[in-house]
């Protein structure tokens, strides 16, 4: 995505001489010459960059001020200062101001583009780590090897350089935004913004001012930068679009269509370029047959459909993801990472997960913190939470069970065999009488089966076999 950059500076050659510097380049770039037309260009569309001149003249304000005003507003909008009457104090004043750098005129073309280079990175990540500390600990890849997750990585594959939008369905917790990013990360906007928006948590008397913004003085607070302004050059990911009221579905429609847009209570169209991705874990053809969701909204959106599966089509993806969890979690929390016992493992995998893939994360969290025992020893059935202990089958909870499922068939039958015959042996004092009896077993049958499994008076000296 090409970088749009604003050049303000009263004098028109200086303007073009640096247009053509830049879109030599490939970004493209607009000019104002002076303050009216610098806030009103800002005001259409927030720019990449700002290349702004100290003095501007006939300008209502200066370039000092124009900084200030735009900083109040777009405090991440990144602003090289031009000059060419600069002096040490001016530019300490721009960059105390907000500036990203200060360069003088007549200036080498290369270090201008080195500057705007500079000055578009920092921003983006700047950007990126906010990102990062809003969403501390968030997946941003698709674990597994099942063929249900290899179709999403296939389609991610496909679809993500083309620009086309998407629509993400699948329950809840099942990784729809991660697929998002992937789809940007991917893309051809991958250096632009990546927006969220979750419209199930937003008020519908609220949710226009987040889309759309809002101009300066309304409701008496200062302008609000909308999120489809914030995504310009980027993607908006629409999170739970079924939650949109059908006014609101409206507007969006006409922003697809004309990539322009009104912020609220404003009048002049916004432009924009921004990639749309929605996501909802509802059937949006049952929504639009309940007159729940617009049709026209539905066909826009819905270019290239993805699904992302529940858990429970993917259970042999279940130790990649456990694993990866606690690895994840133990540098978190700081704590030494544990493994998983067989029993543990098939029981996490005999989980239905109603809360999918964020579920699982959640009870690794648990395990890492709540889990007893030696933290050097594999988390056993026994350990898991009530939820899915309450579910988990019997012979997981034995203490021989992380034993027996690490077994083939015939192994662990021998096992199960020995233990459970060694048990009613101790239980009726070592008479192979009375244990046949019970067990329902011929005496001579008992005696062969024992000793078979190598269970005699050697084995434990108090059992000794009574009855021969």
């Amino acid at each position: 995505m090409a970088h749009d950059i604003l050049i303000v500076d009263d004098e028109a050659d200086i303007r073009m001489l640096i247009a053509g510097i830049l879109e030599d380049e490939g970004m493209k770039t607009r000019q104002a010459g002076d303050a009216d037309q610098a806030i009103a260009a800002v005001g259409t569309r927030r720019p990449s960059l700002v290349i702004l001149d100290i003095w501007l003249q006939g300008s209502r304000l200066d370039g000092i001020q124009i900084l200030a005003e735009l900083k109040r507003e777009h405090p991440n909008l990144p602003v090289i200062m031009i000059s060419g009457h600069g002096t040490i104090e001016t530019a300490v004043s721009a960059i105390k101001q907000g500036a990203y750098d200060f360069i003088e005129k007549p200036f080498k073309a290369d270090r201008l583009l080195v500057l705007v280079e500079r000055a578009i990175e920092a921003a983006r990540l700047r950007r990126e780590n906010e990102e990062l500390r809003l969403r501390t600990g968030g997946q941003v890849e698709l674990i597994g090897k099942s063929s249900a997750i290899n179709h999403v990585r296939h389609s991610i594959e496909k679809v993500a350089p083309t620009g086309s939008r998407v629509l993400i369905t699948g329950p809840a917790g099942s990784g729809k935004e991660v697929v998002a990013r992937l789809l940007h990360a991917r893309s051809r906007r991958a250096d632009g913004p990546f927006v969220g928006l979750n419209c199930a948590t937003m008020r519908p008397d609220r949710l226009e001012v987040e889309l759309f913004g809002t101009e300066h003085g309304q409701d008496g607070l200062p302008r609000k930068v909308g999120t489809f302004e914030q995504a310009h050059g980027g993607t908006l990911l629409l999170d739970e679009v079924a939650d949109m009221p059908l006014e609101t579905q409206g507007k969006i429609v006409r922003v697809l269509q004309e990539q322009t847009f009104e912020r609220v209570g404003g009048s002049s169209r916004v432009e924009v370029d921004v990639r749309v991705i929605a996501s909802s874990n509802r059937d949006l053809p049952s929504e639009i047959e309940a007159g729940r969701f617009r049709q026209d909204l539905f066909y826009r959106l819905s270019v290239v459909p993805i699904r992302v599966p529940p858990l429970t089509e993917r259970r042999e993806d279940i130790p990649l993801l456990a694993r990866h969890f606690m690895i994840r979690s133990s540098e978190t929390a700081g704590l030494p990472a544990r493994d998983y016992g067989e029993d543990a493992m098939a029981a996490l995998q005999a989980y239905d997960w109603p809360g999918n893939v964020r579920q699982l994360r959640n009870v690794v969290d648990w395990l890492l913190i709540m889990s007893t025992g030696d933290p050097r020893e594999p988390i056993r059935a026994d350990m898991l939470p009530p939820e899915i202990g309450a579910i988990t089958p019997t012979v997981l909870k034995w203490d021989k069970g992380g034993e027996i499922m690490g077994l083939p068939l015939r192994e662990a039958r021998e096992v199960f065999e020995r233990e459970y015959l060694l048990a009613q042996v101790t239980r009726f004092g070592g008479n192979i009488s009375r244990t046949a009896a019970f067990v329902g077993m011929e005496r001579s049958a008992l005696h062969r089966k024992l000793k078979s499994l190598g269970v005699h008076g050697n084995d434990k000296p108090p059992h000794k076999l009574a009855g021969d």
